[in-house]
């Protein structure tokens, strides 16, 4: 770890470009995974699910802006930091949805303002395979290792803005 330290501190910017590189790849792993299931399984997303792939759209987005650009410190610390507060986002997003599946005798029945909210959005009219909002955000659908979906996404969103804090972090 103190190599990679120094690396960053040293103005190498080719650990910067792999950093962002990994967040980039992870998200687009992630959403590809989110197709899978929507069109494979057939599993419909709900209202958090589409709030979450936003979240993951805007890291991979901040990820791949920051890796064409390969930024100088400045730059470094404006891309980590907008990484981190989406992070944040998707953190705050998810945690509700587990919590959700958790007690979902708080849910109320019928159409949310959240779906209603995220349907009436122009992307979610260009691309409904991606951003339509159908399902119930109190059903489990999918488990591995007795974690739900929501909780996979929570501990994903957490560990990117960990990762992405190091950067901040640093001297340069």
């Amino acid at each position: 770890m103190d190599k990679l330290s120094h690396q960053l501190d040293s103005g190498n910017k080719t650990p910067m470009r792999l950093f962002f590189l990994f967040i980039l790849l992870v998200c687009i792993g992630l959403l590809s995974y989110a197709q899978y299931l929507q069109h494979v399984k057939g599993l419909l997303p709900c209202p958090l699910c589409v709030a979450q792939r936003l979240a993951y759209w805007s890291l991979a987005l901040t990820a791949f802006v920051a890796l064409l650009h390969n930024p100088k410190s400045f730059g470094r610390h404006l891309y980590s930091l907008l990484i981190v507060i989406f992070a944040f986002m998707g953190t705050i997003i998810a945690a509700r949805h587990a919590w959700l599946i958790r007690y979902p005798e708080s849910f109320e029945c019928g159409i949310s303002p959240e779906e209603a909210l995220l349907n009436s959005l122009p992307i979610a009219n260009w691309w409904p395979g991606m951003f339509e909002a159908n399902g119930d955000c109190a059903n489990v659908d999918w488990t591995f290792l007795s974690l739900t979906i929501p909780d996979w996404s929570l501990s994903v969103f957490v560990g990117l803005g960990i990762l992405a804090l190091y950067p901040l972090l640093t001297r340069r």
